[in-house]
């Protein structure tokens, strides 16, 4: 008998970590996939096995509560699309059947215990499908027992491994004694890097254009910095300086940095090591935060029409349907800020993502229509800001949210302060989304004269046929004003002829 009550756009991803087991739980919507809820909880798995690799008996407890708790929120969701992935703990454990199959039956359904490639793989995919990078791209997770690295281009993994190191393992090696000492971190360090060793030639020599941490020790590190009111780019730099902020407590219980959470804190300086060492050992320069990982590529492998290359624009298409917007006015807006970005991108040396920003804002600028007209960019910025946008990283999501509350109306420098190494950009492109808007606003096309922009110590000079501005007085009104409003943000703008 069929189930009445299954909610057939609903899927369910359980991933039995070495540290955390994780539910996601989403749904299709417009286009892209709408998270409806996230539990985690830690039941660092991993240490409960012992030299032998035996799973503890307490261990397996915690697991097991913990998914009686999952259970519950599964009975909903057909069964074609829950899927339950268990790693590297489960891998090495030699009663990993124990667990698995009391797992199973409080789960009622079946639990893949994945290899450390294929884990690398659907790391690779959850990255891919939730973030926009042109070029190849290092990914680095590092679980509670295992670390995954991976350097992919588009869709594809070239190269991925699962080594055996991570948070949790780490943890009871290097810091058992709890101590937060130069010693046990050269000692954590010098064996990440022997586990290293083997790929170091291959992964340098293929090379990547960008690299992101899928990993929780990513994203602490991330809030440490931003409450150190840093930008959020890890460097080798910034991971040894927070190294030397830990050691001036005696240990991990005592350890207090702003910005890191009580529930990070205790495998905190394990992945620190660990990740100190994937820098040194394969010179990575900068860092960025992935926004997807392994229950984000099982999740996108279930949904096949979400299967599309440009990530970027699936994700502006459901903000379009969701939001009712009028996707023509977006785009007249987005072609005169690209015409008007193209004679800038020289003199503001500006790249082709930086553009796909500027592009981004100007179909979405008017998303806060939905809610009412007055307050309408305010309305705007707070739905992008709380709406999640798959092929934006954080800070490129912020910057769209800025642009958007920004694109009319009153407007100061320091409005754009709190996007930190990202605010010469956003204020070079929210200036150009202004003028793009005023200058779309008969929402007709082919009205435009031809449109000269040139720049001059920071100084804009828009040139527009007089004849076409004295047949269009509003439109002169409006950029005359927009010229007031720049300058009392401390930016020159003139309107000539």
């Amino acid at each position: 008998m069929v189930n009445s009550s299954l909610q057939d756009d609903l899927y369910a991803v359980i991933d039995l970590g070495s540290n955390s087991f994780h539910m996601l739980i989403a749904k299709t919507v417009a286009g892209s996939l709408q998270t409806m809820g996230r539990v985690k909880r830690k039941v660092r798995l991993a240490a409960g096995l012992d030299g032998s690799m035996q799973l503890s008996q307490e261990a397996m407890e915690r697991g097991w509560e913990c998914l009686a708790l999952f259970a519950e929120r599964l009975q909903d969701i057909p069964a074609s699309q829950v899927r339950i992935v268990a790693t590297a703990t489960l891998r090495l454990a030699t009663n990993a059947d124990v667990f698995k199959e009391r797992a199973e039956q409080i789960l009622g359904h079946p639990i893949k215990v994945i290899s450390g490639e294929v884990e690398a793989k659907t790391i690779y995919q959850g990255v891919a499908h939730t973030s926009a990078c042109s070029g190849k791209q290092l990914v680095i997770d590092i679980g509670g027992a295992s670390t995954e690295i991976v350097i992919g281009e588009g869709q594809q993994a070239i190269h991925y491994t699962s080594l055996h190191m991570g948070c949790v393992t780490y943890l009871e090696h290097y810091f058992k004694d709890g101590l937060l000492s130069d010693s046990n971190y050269d000692n954590a360090i010098k064996a990440a890097k022997q586990i290293l060793q083997p790929i170091i030639a291959l992964y340098r020599e293929t090379g990547w254009d960008y690299a992101a941490g899928a990993s929780g020790t990513v994203q602490a590190i991330q809030e440490i910095m931003v409450a150190q009111r840093q930008d959020e780019t890890l460097t080798l730099d910034k991971l040894l300086d927070i190294r030397q902020l830990t050691t001036q407590y005696i240990s991990i219980e005592q350890l207090q940095l702003p910005g890191l959470s009580e529930e990070r804190r205790l495998v905190f300086v394990s992945g620190l090591a660990i990740l100190i060492a994937i820098f040194e050992s394969l010179q990575v320069s900068a860092m960025g935060l992935a926004g997807g990982a392994l229950r984000e590529g099982v999740l996108y492998s279930m949904v096949p029409q979400l299967q599309r290359q440009d990530i970027r624009q699936r994700t502006i298409d459901s903000f379009i349907t969701r939001y009712h917007l009028d996707s023509r006015q977006g785009e007249r807006v987005a072609c005169i800020a690209k015409l008007l970005l193209a004679q800038l991108s020289q003199p503001w040396q500006l790249s082709e993502a930086e553009h796909g920003l500027l592009t981004a804002a100007a179909m979405l600028h008017e998303v806060g229509l939905l809610i009412e007209y007055k307050q309408y960019p305010k309305h705007g910025a707070y739905i992008i800001t709380n709406t999640d946008m798959p092929g934006f990283t954080k800070q490129q999501h912020d910057l769209v949210a800025k642009l958007v509350r920004f694109h009319k109306g009153d407007v100061l420098a320091r409005d754009f302060e709190s996007l930190g190494a990202h605010e010469k950009l956003a204020t070079q492109l929210v200036r150009l989304l202004r003028l793009a808007v005023i200058l779309s606003m008969r929402r007709k096309n082919d009205v435009l004269p031809e449109l000269v922009i040139k720049e001059h110590n920071n100084a804009l000079t828009l040139y527009i046929d007089k004849q076409w501005l004295d047949a269009h007085p509003l439109m002169l009104s409006e950029l005359q004003q927009e010229s007031l409003y720049q300058r009392k943000a401390g930016w020159k703008l003139t309107i000539s002829n």
